[in-house]
């Protein structure tokens, strides 16, 4: 595993991290199971576990808790997020106010077992809503010594520009993947102000290795209708990706983290699974690199 600077926070991270959310933190997925894969995550290396308070119906937090009792959370960057929760019912609830995020990071610790988050992002914030009154709030948390870092996870790129320009947020996630190519402006931007960058969907939903074709079982349907659901045009425009399911040394998911990880603005790619033989292979891909060709074929079909 090789490791990043997580911007100018004083974190370093691993290459791959590893995001505990959707199926993982479900009950329906045996917890056995979970704990071996963030165990076996640990022992190749991985340092960086993203969740947040309303993943998984609100299992997720606790769950990875659960998994990492006894490890050393200070040789850990232990990410979650806050803005958003479970509401019950499948339902996502939203509040941004000081108190609200405050209240977040407090019921975090306790669920996670630890003192202190590496890493708080706030989950999806309009612009309106990354105010001076907040920032205070998150400054509040940082003097009493319950979070090191702080930043925002958005996929709207208007959104994306006013975390980079807000001096209180260190972290900027984002959605980068050869689906993407457009984020790569924002992680420029993003790294000019020494910002550190994670890079969410690094495997575009596992389009691209066209793993919604792969029915081995419920947890398989389970994501295939959510990518049927939330995410057809993606589907769609992943065929033009099909190459990389063909490319010599290394599987398409490899090849997908690969070209992620080219970018020197980012900092980590967070990834989900619940197989194990799925993680080492995307662990394998921290530095690996793609061929000259391979990256002419990846602009062509960028922009075709």
């Amino acid at each position: 595993m090789r490791y990043r600077p997580l911007g100018r926070t004083g974190l370093t991270v691993s290459e791959i991290g590893l995001g505990c959310a959707s199926y993982w933190g479900l009950p329906r997925f045996d917890e056995a199971e979970a704990v071996r894969l963030v165990h076996r995550a640990l022992e190749r290396g991985v340092n960086l576990f993203d969740t947040a308070p309303g993943y998984s119906r609100g299992e997720a937090e606790p769950r990875l808790g659960r998994a990492l009792k006894g490890h050393d959370p200070d040789r850990l960057v232990i990410a979650t997020k806050a803005g958003t929760f479970h509401a019950g019912g499948g339902r996502t609830g939203r509040d941004f106010s000081p108190a609200a995020i405050t209240a977040s990071v407090e019921a975090s610790l306790r669920r996670l077992g630890v003192d202190r988050l590496g890493l708080l992002q706030l989950h999806g914030p309009a612009a309106s809503e990354l105010n001076n009154d907040l920032f205070e709030a998150l400054e509040r948390l940082r003097q009493r010594g319950l979070v090191a870092a702080f930043g925002a996870n958005s996929f709207d790129p208007a959104v994306i520009a006013t975390i980079i320009d807000a001096p209180s947020l260190d972290v900027v996630m984002l959605d980068y993947n050869v689906l993407r190519p457009e984020r790569g402006a924002l992680i420029d931007a993003a790294a000019a102000q020494g910002k550190g960058v994670l890079a969410g969907m690094p495997l575009a939903m596992g389009h691209v290795d066209g793993q919604i074709r792969k029915l081995r079982g419920v947890r398989d349907l389970w994501y295939a209708a959510r990518a049927l659901k939330n995410h057809r045009q993606e589907v769609a425009l992943a065929e033009r990706f099909g190459f990389l399911r063909r490319v010599e040394g290394m599987s398409a998911a490899q090849a997908s983290l690969a070209y992620v990880l080219e970018h020197p603005g980012v900092s980590a790619a967070v990834m989900g699974t619940t197989r194990i033989a799925h993680l080492e292979a995307n662990i394998a891909a921290s530095g690996l690199a793609l061929s000259p060709d391979v990256r002419t074929q990846i602009r062509d079909a960028q922009t075709r």
